[in-house]
């Protein structure tokens, strides 16, 4: 196992694009500015949130030497460089090495679906891991690739020296506890959504990487703060309180809405990448009204 160690709550950072589609580099930067004055352990670049699948080569490594730049010292910055073709993806994940990201997240692929078994995936991740000049993690998000990857997968690429983790963004808390159960103590294991964190916690598991750490990272490490105090009842109520935001920039109003919700706690969501569109006027309202029949601040 590579000697690298990741912890605390990290976000995958969203994008700002101009009105005219741009990629927004300005803002970005005033975002990881502000960012690290919050309670955070590092930032994603090109995670899910990010909406990588929009990104140019050259954008998405232009956001990552802006957040290597500009992270906080001491912070961990990783960068998802998960392409379908295992050349593209280590090609991606070593120039991302190059600017300087510690470690990189590997999406599944999933074009060729069907054909993604878990010998061709345990292949994929280990010649990634075999050529990668980073550490990876494996990024299970079946939302979005209809892929789930299984605990016999990460047993067998958990012996790698440079497979460190995976991040399981399923929400399936059954499936994170086997996970839990299953694997190494030193491969780590980040839940993927604020919706799993208090069960993550239960579990044992508190490294995360969420949506909702762009809009409310101090609540989000402070759920994870309180349950390691011991003051379990305090971590529930404030994990209940921001249950509904989650869902809310997850599910309801998509990425739009994360960001909107973003710009909201003071930062800068700016605009989605067609051919997402916007939220509504409509839609913000219903943001703000949760925000505030939830108690938590809008700025």
């Amino acid at each position: 196992m590579a000697d690298f160690t990741l912890q605390g709550v990290i976000p995958p950072v969203i994008t700002p694009f101009k009105e005219n589609g741009d990629v927004d580099l300005e803002s970005y930067r005033e975002n990881i500015q502000k960012w690290n004055e919050d309670n955070l352990s590092g930032y994603l670049a090109l995670g899910s949130n990010s909406e990588t699948i929009y990104l140019t080569e050259d954008e998405k490594l232009a956001l990552i030497k802006e957040t290597v730049e500009h992270a906080k010292p001491g912070r961990t910055v990783l960068a998802g460089t998960g392409m379908e073709s295992t050349r593209e993806t280590i090609a991606l994940t070593n120039k991302a090495a190059k600017i300087g990201a510690h470690a990189a997240l590997i999406l599944t692929p999933f074009y060729y679906g069907k054909a993604m078994s878990d010998e061709a995936l345990a292949a994929y991740f280990t010649e990634v891991a075999d050529q990668s000049e980073i550490p990876i993690l494996v990024y299970n998000v079946p939302k979005f690739t209809h892929i789930n990857v299984s605990v016999s997968l990460l047993k067998r690429l958990s012996s790698h020296p440079n497979i460190i983790g995976m991040k399981d963004s399923s929400g399936n808390v059954p499936q994170l506890a086997t996970f839990k159960r299953e694997l190494p103590e030193d491969f780590t294991i980040m839940v993927g959504t604020a919706s799993a964190l208090f069960p993550a916690l239960a579990l044992g598991i508190d490294t995360a990487i969420m949506a909702l750490a762009n809009s409310h990272p101090n609540e989000c490490t402070r759920i994870i703060t309180l349950f390691k105090e011991g003051r379990v009842e305090e971590a529930r109520d404030l994990y209940q309180a921001v249950f509904p935001i989650n869902t809310a920039v997850t599910d309801t109003y998509g990425i739009a809405g994360l960001k909107h919700t973003t710009t909201l706690q003071g930062y800068k969501g700016g605009y989605v990448r067609r051919p997402l569109l916007d939220s509504t006027k409509q839609q913000k309202q219903e943001i703000e009204d949760l925000l505030k029949k939830q108690s938590l601040p809008v700025h």
